[in-house]
């Protein structure tokens, strides 16, 4: 193996260290491809329904959905109606951003607490195609709030770090 190939499998696998939300994302997409493809495949070429393939292919979208939905938060690309915010002064559009991300973290904070109480409920219950726990799908739920809490959370901050280096400049002076 030549020096060459050995740094680009380094970067490669650092890559998936230094971005696991969205190696999982990756992983995820690719696994809920080749499943349906597999469904599809079996069910009108050979004639022979798979029936875990369906069931799997659900809780994995749920995880896909769960985890994306966390990825917007991180990226800040969720939909955002700015316009009457954009009308306000500098510091009034401080004051209403640092409400949202309460509201919103309030709201997280409750769907999270929600999720695992739900979680454990149907931590009992399998499911009937895949013999896997619905605590698997569930949980989901769980992973995707408490990533969402925290980019908000960690989003808010960056901003307020961001906002306040020329406030410290012009107290230096």
């Amino acid at each position: 193996m030549n020096q060459e190939s050995k740094n680009t499998n380094s970067s490669g696998s650092s890559w998936f260290l230094k971005n696991p939300l969205e190696a999982a994302l990756c992983s995820l997409l690719i696994a809920i491809v080749m499943l349906t493809f597999m469904q599809v495949l079996f069910r009108y070429v050979f004639h022979w329904s798979l029936a875990w393939t369906e069931e799997l292919a659900r809780f994995i979208f749920l995880w896909l959905a769960s985890l994306a939905s966390a990825y917007a938060f991180k990226t800040k690309s969720h939909f955002a109606l700015r316009f009457m915010v954009n009308s306000l002064g500098k510091q009034m559009q401080k004051i209403v951003s640092f409400v949202v991300v309460v509201i919103i973290s309030v709201f997280l904070i409750l769907f999270t607490w929600k999720a695992v109480e739900y979680t454990i409920l149907m931590s009992g219950q399998i499911a009937p195609s895949t013999g896997l726990s619905m605590a698997v799908p569930y949980s989901s739920a769980i992973v995707g709030g408490s990533l969402m809490l925290y980019y908000v959370i960690k989003n808010c901050l960056q901003d307020f770090h961001q906002s306040h280096p020329e406030d410290e400049e012009n107290q230096d002076r």
